[in-house]
């Protein structure tokens, strides 16, 4: 590298999603209202499954940890693209950029075994409701959260190994608002095709494990509920799973146009904009499908806030 006068990057230039500064005053404060309404969503689930008794079953302690793990992803971009439009150039140091990339690469993952434990949960409640405080025991609950946390944090670590091993030299800026997997693949050097072959098969795989989980409970969840013999009983398993197959269907539906569709088909500016969508946009959609549509959540919500009241 050096022989070719080549100088070795230390810090990026994220680029943002426009250089327009009239657009960018309006983005600013349309992303600002997004993450605070992210944050305060998120946290609001949390607390109000925490607090009330009633919420206490797997169902519920699955979506808590669904919402940390949206807060945390919005907390890892939102700033610097906030960052972003109040600076002319936006710098970040290569450590900062590759923790950010490790932070996405393993929360993503994490959101994606969550939503498919999540699925199960439901698969056990509607068509094993006899067995379902033993399929579903604390101890379980425990098992399914740490494989879930686990593999994501595989995920990252596999991530930022390819990165590491890789070199960065020549062109710092970064064509995205954040430090994102493929933007940073485009501005390295290295003779080793495992780097760019190994995320590859550990995000298929993911995919493909998480996906499979999610159709096959809701197949399993689909024959039983037509076994009900009323309406209104199948009625009421359905609006049990409404909620969370919303919730599927944007981030998988997100997900599946960014990797799914071949590359030519779509310029970078629309891989920024389907970015926005599932990094922003999506973990602050997820608090107002839950509670909006959840009979369970928006009584627990007025109980807590009428208690409050009593109480002031």
């Amino acid at each position: 590298m050096s022989g070719n006068n080549c100088t070795v990057v230390t810090d990026f230039i994220i680029l943002g999603l426009t250089d327009d500064p009239i657009l960018c005053v309006i983005l600013f404060v349309i992303f600002l209202g997004v993450y605070v309404v992210t944050v305060v969503g998120n946290l609001s689930i949390i607390i109000v499954i925490r607090n009330s008794s009633q919420l206490h079953i797997p169902m519920y302690l699955f979506l808590s940890h669904l919402a940390f793990v949206d807060i945390l992803i919005s907390s890892s971009i939102t700033p610097l693209m906030l960052m972003n439009y109040l600076e002319d150039i936006t710098l970040i140091p290569l450590g900062g950029c590759l923790a950010q990339m490790c932070c996405g690469c393993s929360l993503g993952p994490t959101s994606c075994f969550l939503l498919a434990v999540m699925a199960y949960d439901r698969y056990v409640a509607i068509c094993s409701p006899l067995l379902y405080s033993t399929n579903m025991s604390a101890r379980v609950c425990t098992l399914l959260l740490t494989t879930s946390y686990l593999a994501g944090c595989i995920n990252g670590c596999i991530f930022t190994g390819c990165l590491l091993n890789r070199s960065f030299c020549g062109s710092n800026k970064i064509n995205h608002f954040f430090c994102d997997y493929s933007p940073l693949m485009k501005l390295s050097y290295s003779q080793d095709d495992l780097t760019e072959i190994l995320p590859i098969i550990s995000s298929a795989s993911i995919l493909m494990i998480t996906v499979l989980v999610i159709i096959i409970s809701y197949v399993y969840i689909l024959f039983s509920v037509l076994k009900i013999s009323s309406t209104e009983g199948r009625s009421k398993a359905f609006s049990t799973c409404t909620s969370h197959l919303t919730a599927v269907t944007l981030f998988y539906g997100t997900l599946t146009f960014i990797y799914a569709m071949p590359k030519s088909s779509y310029s970078t500016d629309q891989n920024k904009v389907v970015s926005v969508f599932y990094s922003v946009m999506i973990p602050m959609l997820n608090p107002l499908i839950y509670s909006l549509r959840n009979n369970e959540v928006k009584g627990a919500l007025r109980k807590l806030l009428s208690r409050k009241q009593l109480f002031s």
